[in-house]
């Protein structure tokens, strides 16, 4: 499977990569298929279920309303924020729904969109199933598809997203030492290596323009989450602590030594209160750990001697290629590694982002990479209310400075320690499978029982 760094990251909308914007992809997936085979206007009835996390942690995440709106037709990367809630009422008010904007039918909740609290479908924790039926109650299409992390969907059966490849390119990778391997035999870093690999697909400008775009999102992303105040949606009535914090910070008279660690923290809290308020986010590489990279882009570009727009592209690269590393051999998804997959891994990706922007190793990049995940080794998905705000917001800011920390290490160093970040990864999936489902984006454990919701 040949990931790209513009699989790694995307653009979508909050509150959540698996249970927001894969629903939202796989609901028009399934809808663009029937009509691909001719069928959408026999449609008559289209019911949805879903499982597992999805079921359990759903409606706190979203997915209800994703769902209505990849059915709708819309895509996470390109529907207008600000007109999801006109377009959810009209739908829910009529009981009616135009699938993809063309066929109009009767959809009503929760007959048509059902939850499964009590039920899990054999391939992931995050299952649906899709069913179209004609007019004489006959089944036109029935599909079961996974939000596996990151916005990454796959239908039953198949392999990866779509069973499509952009190609074979010319520096395979399946572990980090065949990663360092391939840079140190062909004098590459692994920014270098990556880009080589994105040519198949893309050409360099397009590469670069790509690169950029997504780091232009990022810091709208956070110059929104500054200036908006107010509480987040949902019943824990959360208080946006972003734009107070900036104001605060601004007014200083005089810099302390430890003053960026505030700005560090109001760049990733921006981040995801904006996320958790349904709003245009980079998948980096879930929308739960949207914060991480941003954050610690903004302290390279804002705070380091000599940030340039080509650090943020090697930035991008490498965290990309780490994050590839832990979506080929573990997860990216918090229903099944618990937050050490969605928090501990943009963590990891950005702490040897931050050393490839610096001009470090490839050893200390790997080192960095080892660091930040080994300290978020059983990190556990226990988001209260099911609701990606407590503790996904202040974790974010908490791992972007844990990033930061393990590139300073890992510079510090040359590149030799004992971990490897392949036995690192390992026993992240290890500790991930041992993991009890309550701790798993199910809002069952944790924090998620233990704090009374207001």
């Amino acid at each position: 499977m040949n990931v790209s760094i513009f699989d790694m990251f995307k653009v979508g909308i909050g509150p959540s990569s698996s249970h927001t914007v894969g629903p939202m992809r796989a609901a028009r997936r399934f809808l663009v298929d029937l009509k691909d085979a001719g069928q959408l206007k026999q449609v008559a009835m289209v019911t949805v279920e879903l499982y597992g996390s999805l079921a359990l942690t759903g409606k706190g995440h979203g997915t209800d309303r994703a769902i209505l709106l990849g059915l709708s037709g819309e895509t996470p990367d390109t529907i207008d924020a600000d007109t999801i809630p006109a377009q959810l009422d009209a739908i829910r008010d009529a009981g009616r729904i135009k699938l993809l904007g063309e066929r109009d039918i009767a959809f009503h909740e929760p007959s048509n969109l059902v939850f499964h609290n009590d039920e899990v479908l054999p391939e992931h924790s995050n299952g649906m199933r899709f069913t179209a039926i004609d007019a004489r109650g006959e089944t036109l299409r029935a599909d079961e598809y996974y939000s596996v992390g990151g916005g990454f969907i796959i239908r039953a059966g198949e392999r990866t997203e779509g069973d499509a490849d952009a190609g074979p390119v010319p520096y395979p990778f399946s572990s980090a030492a065949e990663l360092l391997g391939l840079c140190a035999q062909n004098g590459l870093t692994i920014a270098q290596l990556m880009l080589e690999n994105e040519k198949v697909a893309r050409s360099e400008d397009e590469i670069r323009r790509g690169i950029q775009e997504l780091w232009s999102v990022m810091q709208a992303c956070v110059d929104r989450g500054l200036r908006e105040h107010g509480t987040l949606p949902g019943g824990l009535k959360v208080r946006r602590r972003a734009a107070k914090l900036y104001a605060d910070v601004k007014q200083q008279d005089k810099a302390g030594p430890l003053d960026v660690l505030d700005w560090v923290n109001l760049f990733a809290l921006a981040v995801n209160e904006e996320n958790a308020a349904g709003g245009r986010v980079v998948t980096a590489p879930t929308n739960g750990a949207a914060g991480v990279i941003p954050a610690v882009l903004h302290y390279y570009d804002r705070f380091l001697k000599d940030s340039d727009d080509e650090g943020v592209v090697r930035f991008m690269l490498t965290a990309a290629a780490i994050g590839i590393l832990y979506k080929k051999n573990a997860s990216i998804s918090g229903a099944e590694m618990g937050c050490q997959g969605e928090v501990g891994v943009a963590c990891s990706m950005a702490a040897g982002g931050l050393v490839a922007a610096l001009g470090g190793t490839n050893a200390q990049i790997e080192n960095a990479a080892e660091i930040g995940m080994e300290h978020n080794l059983g990190l556990t998905c226990d988001p209260v209310g099911g609701l990606v705000q407590i503790p996904c917001i202040e974790r974010n800011a908490m791992g972007a400075l844990k990033a930061i920390n393990a590139s300073r290490l890992a510079l510090r160093g040359d590149g030799e320690h004992k971990v490897s970040l392949d036995q690192v990864i390992a026993t992240m999936r290890q500790t991930g499978r041992d993991m009890q489902s309550i701790y798993k984006e199910t809002s069952l454990g944790g924090l998620a029982v233990n704090v009374i919701e207001c």
